[in-house]
Parts: C-alpha cells; structure tokens; sequence
C-alpha cells in the first residue's frame, strides 16, 4: 500500500522480456501442495515476502487499481518527497485517511497462517522471517514478531529535523486532523491546515523539544530503499532454505533480485498470486488463488521433521 521503488518499471521490462523470450513449460509438480508441505517441514529458515496482495484481501487500498483514488490523486501525485515539500497539509490528510481506514481492518487468514507458522517454527528453534512491501503493520497485529518492513510503516513518523523515527498511534496524530482526510470531495475543509498546526517532533536534544516537522516513515515514489534495510533483508535472504512470494510480484525490485538470487542458489521458492506475475515460470511453485485460501492449506497442521 502507498509504496514505490524507481526500479520497479526496470525490473518488471526486464522479467517480462524473458517471460515472452521463453515457451513456457512448468514442472508436473508446479502446483503440488503435498509436495511443498514436504519442502516446508524440513526447512530451518523460512521466508515470506509480502506485498499488496495479502493486504488487499483486508480490504485495505492500494490506490494503485483503476479506479482507486482519494479526491481525484493517485499515490504518485501525494507519496512524494516534492508533494510534501509542496502542500505538507494536503499529504498529511492523505495519510491520516489511511492511517484510519487501516486502524479499522484486521488480519485475514494469510496473514493469521503466517503467525501461526511463525509461533510453530519458532517453538521448534527453526527461523522464520515476513520481509514485507506493505506500510499497514497487519503483520504485527496478527500476531507476527519477526518482520523487515521495507518500505516503513503508517503508524512511523520521522522528524525533517533531527531524524527522530517513533511509532505513533494516535488519533488524530495532531489535532488540526480532527475531522479530516475525508476522500470525498464535497467534504473538504475550505482552509488548509497551517503549518505550524501539523505534526511536529517531540524529541528532546539537550532538554529542548526539537519541534521539527514531522513526516510519515514510509518509502515514498523516487526515495531508496534505507540502505540499512536492504542489507538485514539480504542477511535474511541469504539463510533462508525455502522462500514463498505472497502477494507480490517476483517481477518487481527487490523481491525480483532476492528471488533470483535465491533460485541460482537451488533454493525452492515459492509464488503464491491470484495471477500469473512476468517471473512465475522461472519459480519452482506458484499457487494461484489467494493467500488466506493457499497459505493455511500449506501450514495447517504441518508436521516440522
């Protein structure tokens, strides 16, 4: 939801014309739910990669469908470093109807079986890692502890000033918010909200509050990745012994590179979409379907060995 990477039209091209170069032809046991219940009871180090999908089966927006909008803006008109700069108020309505409208949503069962299967791995002194494209922390609410949130969180704020980054869930997260957000257009406010009235920093350096403006810690269109990041999701990458895509397209940076890497090194990964992604031939499994159908039928009642 509401994330972006300057790599993902480059990488999707790249996948796609290797898709259409190759005749497709998939294993007998490309969809074989027995066979990678096998693969995943004896793994040790399990990874998940996330993406919108499973957020969308919560009903949560990505803005990024036909027809998805708020007030007549897409994400890539609001999730900018020059939005912000430009009209700071107007993007903080944005997030603040997001950060509402996923206050109201819970886990579904993708997300619940994940839980689960982290709890069993974990219990068992096995590795289970989420590594998640998604901003909405139902990860956490379902109950999941070790989870790489790439492109930050709603509930995250980070200082302009001093780079303070705090969890924050208050409603509003200030008070000029109060009653607005709404997408529909009639009920805009006539005033913008003032500067001086937005969220601001309440970190203290040298027994004063810092009071910098605050903006949301997400990832937003033509920002990298925090290099930091990257590098704990390559560790995680690099111990894992199996790998399943949920929700996300295997086609898309960094899930593209990981998975490739992964794949070269002969490890089963795993696609789990309602459609077919440009990289879905290149995997050893894809389950079509989704992820709160696919997921607990691959870790209910998994016997780890």
């Amino acid at each position: 939801m509401i994330i972006s990477d300057s790599m993902d039209r480059l990488t999707c091209r790249f996948w796609m014309k290797k898709t259409f170069a190759i005749n497709l032809q998939f294993p007998k046991d490309y969809s074989n739910i027995s066979g990678f219940r096998s693969v995943l009871s004896k793994s040790h180090n399990v990874l998940a990669f996330t993406g919108a999908g499973i957020s969308a089966e919560s009903h949560v927006p990505t803005f990024r469908r036909s027809g998805e909008s708020w007030r007549n803006f897409h994400t890539q008109d609001l999730a900018t470093p020059d939005a912000f700069h430009s009209n700071p108020g107007l993007v903080w309505e944005f997030y603040h109807y997001c950060r509402e409208v996923v206050r109201s949503r819970c886990p579904n069962a993708g997300h619940l079986a994940l839980a689960h299967a982290e709890k069993q791995y974990t219990e068992c002194g096995r590795s289970f890692f989420i590594i998640t494209q998604n901003v909405d922390g139902l990860h956490a609410k379902a109950g999941c502890v070790n989870v790489l949130e790439l492109h930050g969180n709603l509930y995250k704020t980070r200082c302009l000033e001093c780079n303070d980054i705090r969890v924050n869930f208050d409603k509003p997260i200030c008070a000029a918010l109060l009653g607005r957000g709404s997408p529909i257009i009639e009920n805009i406010p006539c005033k913008p909200i003032p500067l001086s009235q937005l969220p601001r920093c309440q970190n203290r350096i040298n027994n004063n509050i810092c009071g910098g403006l605050l903006r949301p810690h997400v990832v937003w269109f033509g920002e990298n990745l925090e290099p930091h990041i990257l590098s704990k999701a390559g560790e995680i990458v690099q111990k894992a012994d199996v790998c399943l895509v949920v929700g996300a397209s295997s086609a898309v940076y960094p899930v593209a590179s990981f998975t490739r890497s992964l794949a070269n090194r002969g490890i089963p990964v795993a696609e789990i979409n309602v459609e077919v992604t440009p990289a879905t031939h290149l995997l050893q499994y894809h389950f079509q379907g989704k992820s709160g159908d696919v997921l607990p039928k691959l870790f209910d009642s998994l016997t780890l060995t």
